[in-house]
Order: C-alpha cells, then sequence, then structure tokens
C-alpha cells in the first residue's frame, strides 16, 4: 500500500522510488510501462518519472476493479440471471 507523502516531499518519483512506493520491484514496474498496463508515466528530461497522485489514483483503480474489494462486483452478491428459452 502506498506510503503517505508529507508537503516538503516532490511530488514527482523516478522508477526505483515509485516501485519501492508501491512495494513492488522496479523490474515489475518496468515491465509494467513496457506493456502499457502499469500507473501512468512521462518522460522528464533521460528519467522516467511518476506523479504520486496517478499512483493512488491507480492503486485505487486496481482496489476497485477487483472483485474481492469491490462489493458490486462479487458474483455472489448478484441476482442470478433467467436462462433464455432455447429456440424452436
Amino acid at each position: 500500500m502506498p506510503h503517505p507523502i508529507h508537503e516538503s516531499e516532490t511530488a514527482f518519483l523516478n522508477l526505483p522510488r515509485a516501485a519501492a512506493y508501491l512495494g513492488i520491484s522496479p523490474n515489475t514496474l518496468y515491465v509494467w510501462r513496457h506493456r502499457r498496463q502499469g500507473p501512468p508515466s512521462f518522460r522528464m528530461g533521460r528519467r522516467v518519472m511518476y506523479r504520486i497522485t496517478a499512483l493512488d489514483a491507480w492503486v485505487q483503480a486496481q482496489e476497485q476493479a477487483d472483485s474481492r474489494s469491490n462489493p458490486a462486483l462479487n458474483p455472489l452478491t448478484q441476482k442470478p440471471q433467467r436462462r433464455m428459452n432455447a429456440p424452436k
């Protein structure tokens, strides 16, 4: 889970610091960036950077997309669907 950032800290993290912030390996974050799967990033000169607010928003979106974290997506709480009659 992301760590709170103090106001005195920067608003951007490079790839290794962003990986540490998310609690994953830098290689995983690099692969996600290459596959365009992970949190949004951008280049600042030669460095790949991540906005901390974007990392937090991305984590929140991942939580909401997971049925274990979002009761609205839990299939056990959904009303069963009726079967359609087969055409004769």
